[in-house]
């Protein structure tokens, strides 16, 4: 019998209460399309901000899965073959044989050849011959067709995100929905199945190799499955008593449904000896759709199945709705003992996620779609939407993680199977806008992090926090450029919250932090504006003497601490700030400035005296920039302009550095382009160098000088935009993204060092940019651009859509509220208000 036999005594004293009707998906929209040639490294991920995901690939399948607190890249969760999870459809026409494929599109022809016949997962399981992928993160949609089969499939996965609400934008879940078509005359039974071995226990860190070099993975041992059927929601929930409780891997995992009927399931297939487990789950399923459970569970990662059948009639379209959830406690990141996860804290279980989160589904999927919708209508250019967008992922990816304190934490990036350079490193992530203009909550905790946690006494600021967060000031290592961009940052997200208390509770701290620049054979340690001595930087070097990169940073945290000073009625300090700020400013013009743009006076290491380069006498030290254009030499400009802050040096300066960063390091064609270090642009394609020469050339430069990398890529276009170098702007971000392809490259993650990495969320300053977006919550004022059209925007608490017109403005708030006592339209008069307050879904003319 089906559908009968409750598994565990646990669950009896529950009733079982359905919905009165199933959740199904509403109709997703389509920012970018990828054809059957553009899927081989398609990878959306489907999680939460630090939940972990699992990812849904360009061909159906689901792969990456990185849901036990480390990433997983290509781990399948077992070793190469078809037991790893996998969806198949089951089909029988009336006078018919059924048939039976996975919900997957084809194999490339690069990925038939392995040394034992296991070239891919799922090699050996039918598959349908067409497939395409639709994609508005974090909505992603996979077409399928076959001419043998008469069902089309759109595959539609994705979890919420929600600007302002991080808890909504952080639940351990991946949504599934496989709607099906009958392009028949006559009605079909359809079944959904989807199976998975419990891997509790085995997140890749612990394997074996075998005799013919297989990889492994260990951990799982003697796990249980169980169905349960509670509320409408129905599924299998794994879990395992014997794999320690203490491991990072250890926790629950659940696949579910909420079909009301035809639901069918195994918590077990027969002891995997020689492949049959599959076999026998096959074998089950291609009978008629429905599943038998076995007696008992085998192996110690028992394969669970849950199948939905249901009869479609002729060209109408029926969906089988899945979730798979999961709750992993064991975090430990970058410490030696466990820290927690902040999404285990709201749960009980993998169980619990999908119990408490069904019945918020539809208006979770709802709110989603307002944003994407939004950003979507608004009059960006599609490539300037789809770079802010998809890079959105990398909030989702193991890249961050939240801990029980709601802290947000982050890698810079992550490698495969490990995170990349610990510590929510300043100095990387001072490039993102992302995080404080979607999730202002979010942003304030890193602030928290840098200024109350990673900072000492002296004002040194720690650019990497260990963990606990009671250790995270235990290192003596600061960075010029993080710390110098923690304070515009400080300012910004105080502006952005307009929470005078947090400027309060922190302005010692932020104090302290700018005056380390001042202390004796420091940064600035004569204190004449200009930084001179050992500066550490992004470029994972110290440059010895005044240089852009770090003078703009220095500038505009002087600039951002002067108007603190001031609000705080703090007049020495404001004073000195005002004093150096423009001092180095004017000394920044006279003396780095070339003509064309801005380049490093080096000085001796050890006396801070100026090196004679026209000397070949003259020793000068490695790494440095000398007298080459750098691509991110205006990054504090960059910062200075999302802030508010005004120019830090002479405008029409600016404006030349970067046509120059575009003349000399934009190239179109990189075939001819030596590069000793790593290659993020190969080939034909196009992109801007980290740096150019035209002058000579330092024999040995700073390490990355001929790579090329998003981040500062995107830093350099934004500042195009902010000249009005529009056209340049888009050549660039277009190069980016037609490099990520979906054949070449996941358009989803934006390597650097580590995939996912954190600087290439600087792609969401180019919307700010183009819509001249500035709002302050102390003041409470919003300016936005005067050119019409529609515009997205956000300040991380509440976001909408403004209307432009030739006679005026009208502001939608979609999320949140919005106080307002003037409102500009860029270049033209300021509306002043007594106290408007516009409440969530309200417009309003001004």
């Amino acid at each position: 019998m089906k559908n009968t036999v409750l598994k565990i005594g646990l669950l009896c004293c529950f009733p079982i209460i359905s919905w009165a009707q199933e959740w199904s998906p509403s109709s997703w929209p389509t920012l970018k399309s990828y054809d059957n040639q553009h899927l081989l490294q398609v990878a959306l991920p489907l999680g939460g901000i630090g939940t972990g995901t699992v990812s849904l690939g360009g061909r159906g399948e689901l792969r990456d899965w990185e849901i036990m607190n480390i990433p997983g890249k290509q781990y399948s969760t077992i070793t190469k073959g078809n037991d790893a999870p996998f969806f198949a459809v089951y089909i029988k026409e009336q006078n018919k044989k059924p048939l039976t494929l996975s919900l997957m599109g084809p194999l490339y022809p690069s990925e038939y050849i392995h040394y034992e016949g296991r070239p891919v997962n799922h090699h050996g399981l039918p598959r349908f011959a067409n497939a395409s992928f639709d994609a508005a993160y974090p909505f992603g949609q996979v077409s399928l067709s076959d001419k043998q089969a008469p069902i089309t499939v759109k595959i539609k996965g994705f979890n919420p995100l929600i600007p302002g609400d991080e808890d909504a934008s952080g639940i351990p879940m991946a949504v599934l929905s496989y709607e099906v078509t009958n392009t028949t005359d006559n009605p079909i039974e359809v079944a959904v199945c989807g199976s998975m071995r419990n891997f509790v226990g085995k997140d890749g860190s612990k394997y074996r190799i075998d005799w013919k070099g297989d990889y492994i993975p260990l951990g799982a041992k003697n796990n249980i499955n169980v169905y349960q059927n509670e509320n409408g929601l129905k599924g299998i929930y794994m879990s395992s008593d014997s794999v320690p409780k203490d491991d990072p891997a250890w926790g629950t995992i659940a696949l579910t449904t909420n079909a009301l009927q035809g639901v069918s399931y195994r918590t077990s297939s027969i002891q995997d000896d020689w492949s049959i487990a599959i076999l026998n789950f096959w074998d089950d399923f291609s009978a008629d759709g429905e599943l038998k459970e076995r007696p008992r569970l085998e192996d110690n990662d028992p394969m669970a199945s849950l199948s939905v059948k249901k009869t479609i009639e002729p060209h109408s379209t029926q969906t089988y709705s899945f979730f798979i959830t999961w709750h992993f406690p064991n975090r430990k990141a970058w410490s030696n003992s466990i820290v927690g996860n902040y999404y285990t804290t709201k749960y009980k279980n993998a169980w619990d996620v999908m119990a408490k989160t069904l019945p918020q589904l539809p208006d979770l999927e709802k709110k989603t779609l307002s944003f994407v919708n939004a950003l979507l209508s608004s009059s960006y250019p599609t490539v300037i939407k789809e770079a802010a967008l998809f890079n959105l992922s990398t909030l989702r990816s193991q890249t961050t993680f939240r801990l029980p304190s709601g802290h947000l934490m982050g890698w810079e990036g992550v490698m495969d199977r490990f995170g990349s350079c610990q510590g929510s490193c300043t100095h990387v992530w001072n490039y993102e806008v992302a995080t404080p203009f979607l999730f202002g909550n979010l942003a304030r905790t890193m602030r928290d992090v840098e200024f109350n946690y990673a900072t000492r006494d002296n004002g040194l600021m720690n650019f990497r926090a260990d963990l606990p967060l009671s250790e995270a000031a235990k290192r003596s290592d600061p960075a010029a450029d993080g710390q110098l961009g923690c304070i515009m940052k400080f300012y910004r997200d105080w502006q952005l919250s307009g929470d005078d208390d947090f400027l309060k509770k922190n302005w010692g701290q932020v104090k302290k932090v700018l005056s380390y620049a001042w202390i004796d054979k420091g940064w600035d340690g004569n204190q004449d504006g200009v930084m001179e001595g050992s500066q550490p930087n992004t470029m994972d070097v110290n440059y010895f003497g005044p240089n852009p990169q770090m003078q703009f940073w220095y500038m505009g945290a002087l600039r951002a601490a002067k108007e603190m000073a001031t609000y705080m009625k703090d007049k020495p300090f404001a004073e000195k700030c005002d004093k150096l700020f423009k001092q180095g400013s004017v000394w920044m013009d006279a003396n780095l400035f070339n003509g064309e743009y801005y380049e490093q006076k080096i000085t001796d290491p050890k006396t801070f005296e100026y090196l004679d380069l026209t000397n070949s006498k003259t020793e000068v030290p490695r790494f440095q920039l000398g007298k080459g254009c750098l691509v991110d030499q205006l990054v504090g400009q960059y910062m200075a302009h999302i802030c508010g802050l005004g120019y830090l040096a002479n405008k029409d300066n600016i404006q030349t550095t970067l046509k120059s960063i575009m003349k000399y390091n934009y190239l179109t064609d990189f075939s001819a382009h030596f590069n000793n270090m790593r290659s993020y642009v190969l080939g034909n394609e196009s992109g801007l160098l980290m740096a150019s020469w035209p002058k000579g050339r330092l024999e040995i430069p700073f390490p990355y000088f001929n790579e090329s990398m998003t981040g500062f890529e995107y830093c350099a276009a934004t500042g195009m935009i902010y000249e009005g170098l529009n056209e340049d702007a888009l050549t660039c971000i277009k190069a980016i993204r037609n490099r990520f392809d979906g054949e070449k490259r996941n358009p989803f993650d934006e390597p650097e060092c580590g995939h996912h990495y954190a600087r290439a969320m600087a792609s969401w300053s180019a919307i700010l940019a183009l819509s001249e977006f500035q709002y302050s919550g102390v003041t409470k004022s919003m300016t936005i651009t005067s050119k019409p059209g529609t515009y997205f925007w956000s300040n991380g608490y509440a976001w909408g859509l403004c209307s432009v017109t030739s006679s005026g403005a009208t502001i939608e708030v979609l999320k949140g509220n919005l106080d307002l006592k003037s409102f500009t339209l860029k270049g033209k008069e300021t509306k002043q208000f007594k106290n408007m307050h516009i409440v969530e879904g309200e417009k309003k003319t001004l």
